[in-house]
This record gives structure tokens, C-alpha cells and sequence, in this order.
């Protein structure tokens, strides 16, 4: 099985855990991780783009002159899409840009990424994020001897209070509930740490 050092806040190993191959040690499967990325940034998506038609637009519906005899064009109404302020023919309307996934894809995307991580050794774990008082400056200088300058992702279980309003003024760094864990950010941020509590969680689910 693979096998991973156990860290407490100082960056000094205190343990070892062992993980499961069949999540820490997958193939890497890149269109995988791509589709699931792709379906979690169409999920996140508004939709709220629209245009006016020709049935929204101000403007009277009266036909401005006579159809023949006056050697113009026809025209029906001033809302005509071939006229200046009329409306859009076939433009944008709000709309669902959610779709279907399947769960055994999103968990084999998951695993994929998470094999990723471990195998370019950019996914640690500590024992706990026991921080006794949330003061920004000491969790920046704790996670410098992560991975300085780089962007961490944070895996806690439970509500860690401390924790929470620590991190929350760091730029490049993001905290995540175990089950909140979700490919986007495992793609997005470079170093992952897990509380050992959280990776032990996360295995379970993706195990299955």
C-alpha cells in the first residue's frame, strides 16, 4: 500500500499512514480530470445572458406605411430585427448550463488527481490543524515550510473555528470541509494538506 509521512504543524514527522492504492496510486487519466473540471465550471455558471426580441423591444407595433405604392420597402414594425433598436433574432437567453455526470467518472477523476498529487509529493498530511488562536501571520509562516510562495489547499474535517478565519486573509490559500473537496480546486491549487482525520474520510468515499 502506499505510504505517507504524518506531519505536525513544525513541518516534523511524528508518524506514518498508510493509503490506498486504489485511490493514492490510479493512473493518471488527464481527458478524465479535463471532463470533470469542465463539469464543475458549467455547474458554477449564471446563465443569465439575454437579449431583447422583437417582443420586447420599446416601440409601436403599427406598420409604418402602406405595403406597396410608395416605393419603399415593406415594413411591418419599427421592432423589426432589421432595423436599428429592434429586436435580436436568435440571441441568448437564460438557460441551465448544468449537465449529467456520472458519479463513477467524478470519483475516478478524483482519484486520478489525487494520484497526481501524491506521486509529485505535493500532498501531505498532519496529525491536526490544532491552532489555539486564529492569527493569520503564524498559519503563513507554518505553511511556508509546506510550500512557500505556491497555492495550498487546506482539508479539514469539521468546523475548525481557529482554523477558518486564519486562512481566510491568505490569497493563495483555500480551506475545504472533507466532504467539500471537489477536482477543480484539487487541480487549481498546487500543494494539498490534509488533516489526518480529513484523508481518511475522503479514502472512504472515493473507495467505494
Amino acid at each position: 500500500m502506499a505510504e505517507i509521512d504524518v506531519k505536525n504543524l513544525a513541518n516534523e514527522v511524528v508518524g506514518k499512514l498508510e493509503l490506498s492504492d486504489a485511490v493514492f496510486q490510479a493512473p493518471l487519466n488527464i481527458p478524465l480530470i479535463w471532463e470533470a473540471v469542465r463539469h464543475y465550471e458549467d455547474s458554477l455558471r449564471a446563465g443569465t445572458a439575454a437579449t431583447k426580441t422583437r417582443g420586447q423591444v420599446s416601440g409601436s407595433g403599427k406598420k409604418l406605411w402602406r405595403q406597396k405604392g410608395t416605393g419603399r420597402a415593406r415594413i411591418g414594425s419599427v421592432r423589426s430585427p432589421l432595423w436599428r433598436h429592434g429586436g435580436t433574432v436568435h440571441g441568448p437567453q437564460p438557460r441551465s448550463y448544468a449537465h449529467p455526470f456520472p458519479r463513477k467518472k467524478l470519483r475516478g477523476a478524483m482519484r486520478s488527481a489525487l494520484s497526481a498529487r501524491f506521486g509529485e509529493n505535493c500532498l501531505a498530511v498532519v496529525e491536526a490543524f490544532g491552532i489555539e488562536k486564529p492569527k493569520t501571520a503564524e498559519l503563513k509562516k507554518t505553511l511556508d515550510a509546506f510550500g512557500a510562495g505556491r497555492k495550498i489547499l487546506l482539508v479539514d474535517s469539521g468546523d475548525n473555528r481557529n482554523l477558518k478565519l486564519s486562512s481566510r486573509n491568505l490569497p493563495k490559500v483555500k480551506l475545504v470541509p472533507g466532504q467539500g473537496v471537489n477536482i477543480y480546486d484539487l487541480v487549481n491549487h498546487e500543494v494539498v494538506i490534509f488533516s489526518k482525520e480529513a484523508i481518511l474520510q475522503v479514502q472512504e468515499v472515493l473507495s467505494r
